[in-house]
């Protein structure tokens, strides 16, 4: 596997293949990243090291997940990508893309993407910190390369080196991402964690955290609107539902929303830009 075939993002099955052999995340231990890592070019983040710059719903029915969305948050869409990107379909608002919907077979849910200079590399430190790679890191042509991780406390993340796509476009605003909030039964661990993965301290600073009782880690992920009140009441009239709220969130006045199909999320008020 060449140099040209990861920096076009034209990989084929024995590719992937031999990645994932070098690597041996399929087996959950960290491989010979460091000179395959060398081969993929490297693109200054616009955001710093372990801050969020992307999200995307996983979702069950994709075209359902772009009425919900469209109608709560004024979302537009592109037509989608093909078989070869999984059928990614990117969101906006205002003419800038501010997240992402993505089929998936169960379990719906929002992923907060993170920014790294090398997703190898920080995909080493998660191994060394006592977290977990789930999947990748993968190109995803030459968009972005990233890897699916998961700290020792639970909370599921995306490591996302940067390609010809950035990350959000729009941040603040109705709309768009305000932020995330990382819930976790152990404060410590998840603080020691982050901390030697995301090494620049760009995640301690970007990403608010709340102690839970229970249950594993997550992410919350927070997204402006002008009105909370009429989007929690929106929120059901098109499916979904209020978990909680509306109230004082730690970004302000907020509520905690459960989509049509499950993927859990959270809106705040937020004055226009």
């Amino acid at each position: 596997m060449g140099l040209g075939v990861l920096a076009s993002g034209q990989m084929t099955r024995r590719d992937r293949r031999e990645l994932a052999k070098r690597s041996n995340f399929k087996y959950g231990v960290p491989g010979a990243l460091a000179s395959v890592a060398r081969m993929i070019p490297a693109r200054a983040p616009l955001f710093p090291e372990g801050a969020p710059c992307w999200a995307d719903a996983r979702l069950a029915d994709v075209e359902a997940g772009k009425r919900f969305y469209g109608d709560l948050l004024g979302w537009t869409f592109d037509e989608g990508a093909g078989a070869e990107r999984a059928y990614y379909t990117t969101a906006y608002s205002r003419d800038r893309a501010v997240a992402a919907l993505a089929p998936a077979g169960r379990g719906a849910q929002w992923r907060v993407h993170l920014a790294v200079r090398d997703a190898y590399a920080a995909a080493e430190r998660v191994f060394a910190a006592g977290g977990h790679i789930v999947a990748g890191p993968l190109p995803g042509g030459t968009e972005a390369t990233v890897a699916l991780a998961r700290g020792p406390e639970g909370a599921a993340f995306v490591l996302r080196q940067a390609g010809s796509h950035r990350g959000f476009e729009r941040v603040g605003g109705p709309g768009a991402f305000r932020g995330a909030e990382l819930l976790t039964p152990d404060a410590a661990v998840s603080e020691t964690f982050h901390a030697s993965v995301f090494e620049e301290g760009a995640f301690a600073g970007a990403v608010r955290r709340r102690v839970v009782d229970a249950g594993p880690g997550w992410f919350l992920l927070y997204f402006g609107c002008a009105d909370v009140d009429v989007t929690a009441a929106a929120a059901a009239r098109l499916g979904g539902r209020v978990r909680t709220g509306p109230h004082p969130t730690s970004y302000g006045r907020g509520a905690v929303i459960e989509d049509d199909q499950g993927a859990v999320f959270a809106v705040c008020e937020q004055p226009e830009h």
